[in-house]
């Protein structure tokens, strides 16, 4: 026989179980030992302790400057007022004393001592002289900027544009006397420009390929040409013929550079390799090998018998021109390095690559700093010249004008294209300064060279130098 469950109202159920929580949890309470009042006033000085335990009393004379302020406001009450603030104040201070036990010596504002193992520092009271006197910035330590500060340089413009070359025009040169400049192209022809006129003076064929490198000899009336068929000429200027060739590269050569002071010519290209040829003998002297792909720039200095190296695979190397060995391998750049520039004084070089433009001190390759804005472009062209100025020149037209010192940009401009060429073909190739650094050449891909020259009317007031130093020098 089954019983039958009372049904239960909600209140009921809430009431019992309410009884039992009391009946569980009730005795704990009862067992728990009454408050020691020892205990409660080790607690309390410690609170006491953390809180104001850095605070120094208030010294007489700030109360006396304070009444001296009650007085000037209310005369009246400035008795009562004073004797009710001290009384209260000496009220205050016994029974904190009572409670936390011996004080603390006072301290001044710069003092730096620790107590009891933490810091006290002293903080001055809100509204007080101190604080008015002394503001944010001036507590905070100014640490002034490391960055150097630009030179002005005036702005460049270009007051010519050359035409002639029927291809991409890809590398140039000028001569030592300064009368004249050569460029090479991709029509597989050289020519000779005027550099007062810009008049054609020679053109120059025997290339079956674009012409990529062209340097011309201090010593001899030589200029000396490198192209994609593999072919490192020498054409001499007196019979406007080649009259050497130097044979040994296995793919297209990219890039050329003389060494001053000795009779040798440096190629690099696409087979990885630098060369080594004596002029005269055409004999190879030395093949740099080191690098994984292309080498596209190469420049010597006459000072040191040492050969720079950029490749594509990121790599800066430092060859011994002596044995023909490696000296040192540079792996700042994350792209590739496709133009690189010494500085006609400094023992100093760039490399432009398309993640950044650095700069390298020379002999041992210390890095010195980055420039301080990026083109976001790949720089095919690098020059610097002797007062300071820098210029790079991207594959989008752009020309970004630089200070050397500082690696401020102080000026970006971008050329333009000529009419009939595409807007594709904005690139810049080449670019080189003349022998006196007031006049630049550009070689473009719309066939076109260009020259510049500083704008005679900027002063630092209608063209001022915009620069903020960067926060910090990152070294990498």
């Amino acid at each position: 026989m089954t019983t039958e469950i009372e049904p239960q109202s909600l209140q009921n159920l809430s009431l019992k179980s309410v009884k039992r929580a009391l009946d569980l949890f009730s005795p704990a309470h009862d067992q728990l030992a009454p408050p020691d009042p020892e205990s409660k006033k080790v607690r309390l000085s410690h609170k006491i302790q953390v809180a104001f335990g850095g605070v120094e009393p208030v010294s007489k004379q700030h109360i006396r400057k304070a009444d001296h302020n009650n007085e000037q406001i209310a005369p009246s009450n400035s008795l009562s007022g004073q004797e009710g603030a001290k009384e209260v104040q000496k009220g205050v201070t016994e029974k904190a004393l009572a409670v936390v036990g011996p004080t603390l010596p006072p301290r001044s504002l710069n003092d730096n001592t620790v107590h009891a193992g933490k810091s006290t520092t002293v903080l001055p009271a809100f509204g007080s002289s101190s604080e008015r006197n002394l503001s944010t910035s001036a507590l905070m330590e100014r640490i002034p900027s490391r960055w150097p500060r630009p030179e002005w340089h005036a702005p460049w413009k270009y007051y010519r544009v050359i035409q002639g070359h029927l291809g991409w025009v890809r590398s140039v040169a000028f001569d030592s006397s300064n009368e004249w400049f050569c460029t090479g192209s991709a029509d597989r022809t050289i020519k000779v420009w005027d550099v007062a006129s810009g008049v054609l003076k020679h053109t120059l064929t025997g290339h079956i390929g674009q012409v990529r490198g062209l340097a011309v000899s201090n010593t001899h009336s030589y200029i000396f040409s490198a192209g994609d068929d593999k072919q490192v000429k020498c054409w001499d200027l007196e019979q406007n013929k080649v009259i050497r060739s130097y044979h040994g590269h296995l793919s297209g050569v990219y890039c050329l550079a003389l060494q001053p002071t000795l009779d040798v010519v440096l190629t690099g290209g696409r087979d990885s390799v630098c060369r080594v040829w004596d002029i005269r003998t055409k004999v190879q002297t030395f093949a740099l090998s080191g690098h994984d792909k292309d080498v596209c720039s190469v420049f010597t200095r006459p000072t040191d018998p040492q050969v720079v190296t950029g490749s594509h695979d990121s790599t800066i190397k430092f060859w011994d021109l002596r044995y023909g060995r490696t000296m040192a391998t540079l792996t700042n750049h994350k792209k590739a390095v496709r133009a690189m520039a010494l500085h006609p004084k400094e023992n100093a070089f760039v490399s432009a690559s398309a993640d950044n433009i650095k700069k390298f001190s020379l002999p041992k390759g210390e890095f010195r700093h980055n420039m301080l804005s990026q083109q976001r472009a790949t720089i095919n062209a690098v020059a610097v010249n002797e007062d300071g100025v820098m210029v790079t020149g991207g594959d989008n037209g752009s020309l970004w004008f630089w200070d050397w010192k500082s690696g401020h940009s102080f000026q970006q401009a971008k050329t333009i294209v000529q009419p009939g060429s595409l807007e594709s073909e904005a690139g810049i190739y080449a670019a080189c300064y003349d022998q006196t650094g007031s006049r630049l050449v550009t070689c473009e891909a719309d066939k076109t060279i260009k020259m510049w020259k500083e704008d005679e009317n900027a002063t630092p007031e209608t063209h001022p130098l915009n620069f903020r130093p960067p926060k910090e020098i990152r070294r990498f």
